[in-house]
């Protein structure tokens, strides 16, 4: 584990440094650790090592065990359900919404993320890829007009993204994962607002079943039909 240089948002350094020993398996789930040998390993006193460690644990990436140390959370199919059943509730009918307000600019952002969605797929460049990927679908919350309905769905999007769950070179590739939004604007573009919800709806969906399909082999476990089935429990 890279040691913290610096002492500018300690905390925050700390918790990313955890959160990138999880996601590369140098900190293992289910496994108890020392916050004294952690904090040894990267340089610093214990009490930001702590502080990080209540603010993964508040996103459910780690669970604290008072005097004894911490472990790492696997990951919930469950969980990785009712985060993608949310955004369902929150982002098909936004979008609905949202093709009845499309104007150029909109669609013209929409198309400079897609194109640099597209070029982080042909440079295998997954953080600049889920930038873009994050603003094309924040560019459409925003034009349905409730700034605390993109704030929610930005909310439950960093929560899978903490847990490290993505399905990106795993079961499909960037590349297959902008062709998604493709259908999407093309409905935007159309100004046709079930097609667009339609799109939307089928991303999501799309994702969400693979992640919980995922998430389930890793804990070497069948996908469960109420899991899946969160995933369809939708108005239309």
């Amino acid at each position: 584990m890279r040691q913290i240089t610096g002492t500018t948002n300690l905390n925050r350094q700390v918790a990313e440094a955890l959160r990138e020993a999880i996601h590369t398996g140098e900190l293992r789930p289910g496994e108890l650790y020392s916050v004294t040998r952690l904090a040894e390993t990267l340089g610093i006193s214990r009490t930001p090592v702590r502080e990080a460690l209540l603010t993964l644990a508040d996103t459910g990436l780690v669970r604290i065990e008072r005097n004894r140390g911490f472990r790492v959370v696997r990951r919930n199919p469950r969980h990785i359900a009712e985060v993608f059943h949310l955004r369902l509730l929150l982002e098909v009918p936004a979008t609905r919404l949202a093709a009845t307000a499309v104007t150029p600019d909109l669609l013209n952002a929409l198309r400079s993320e897609l194109t640099a969605m597209q070029d982080a797929a042909q440079a295998h460049d997954e953080p600049r890829f889920m930038h873009h990927d994050r603003r094309f679908h924040a560019l459409i919350l925003e034009t349905a007009g409730n700034s605390l309905l993109t704030n929610t769905v930005a909310t439950l999007r960093d929560t899978i993204t903490t847990v490290g769950a993505s399905t990106a070179d795993q079961t499909r590739s960037l590349s297959d994962i902008a062709a998604e939004h493709t259908p999407i604007l093309r409905a935007l573009e159309a100004a046709d607002p079930e097609a667009a919800a339609q799109a939307m709806r089928h991303h999501i969906t799309h994702t969400g079943e693979l992640l919980v399909a995922q998430t389930a082999a890793e804990n070497a476990e069948p996908v469960s039909e109420p899991d899946t089935a969160l995933l369809h429990n939708t108005h239309p």
